[in-house]
């Protein structure tokens, strides 16, 4: 391949590795090469690219992309499945094509920054697609969308309960606060004239008795 395609290609594979959500690389040794287009088409339908791919320009491409620990699995013939989508799909497509082509092999790969062994990637396809994911947090929210809506809607009903047993309470108790008022008032009255009266007739008595004896004391 003359230099200035080398160029070119690592830079095509740089652009792959940067735009990809996660790279899972393989080896295919032994694999023909219907059986390599087969694979590819498999994995083409997740919106996943697989390229069989020179160790020596990958290895440009991985060190240009900022990921040189990649390098370390790019020993003998090697596949890169660029995923462009959901890891998880490209995975299980993987993990079943090598389950129909033993001899193609998971080497492990490469998602959110972080670097996956054989076994993170195989452990990788036994999750949750991002469709079933993504089922179950629509569910759950659903589920406790209708248990608050039906908080609200019984908080609201016991509120409209308490509020018509209060309505219903008040008239009933303002007859009964004012008698409280008014027997209140009562007691602190006089019983009856006649008491109400006689502290100033022993007023009236105490003065007319005072004043008699000033009388006498003028007198002497």
């Amino acid at each position: 391949m003359p230099k200035q395609q080398k160029i070119e290609r690592v830079a095509e594979l740089k652009a792959r590795i940067e735009g990809s959500d996660a790279l899972l690389l393989t080896e295919y040794r032994g694999l023909s090469v219907s059986e390599i287009t087969e694979l590819r088409r498999s994995l083409a339908e997740g919106g996943t690219k697989f390229a069989v791919i020179k160790n020596t320009l990958m290895r440009r491409a991985v060190n240009d992309a900022g990921v040189a620990e990649l390098e370390a699995l790019l020993q003998g013939p090697s596949a890169v499945a660029f995923v462009a989508g959901d890891p998880v799909a490209a995975a299980k497509s993987v993990v079943d094509a090598a389950k129909k082509f033993p001899t193609l092999v998971l080497k492990g790969g490469y998602m959110d920054g972080k670097m996956l062994s054989a076994d993170d990637a195989k452990a990788l396809a036994s999750l949750d697609s991002r469709e079933v994911m993504l089922s179950k947090i629509a569910g759950l929210i659903k589920s406790e969308m209708t248990k608050a809506a039906a908080l609200f809607v019984g908080a609201q009903s016991k509120f409209v309960s308490l509020l018509e047993a209060y309505k219903d309470k008040v008239p009933g108790e303002q007859p009964a606060s004012i008698d409280a008022a008014s027997s209140t008032a009562a007691d602190s009255a006089p019983e009856s004239t006649d008491e109400a009266e006689a502290p100033s007739e022993e007023a009236e008595k105490a003065e007319e008795a005072d004043q008699a004896e000033e009388v006498e004391e003028e007198k002497e």
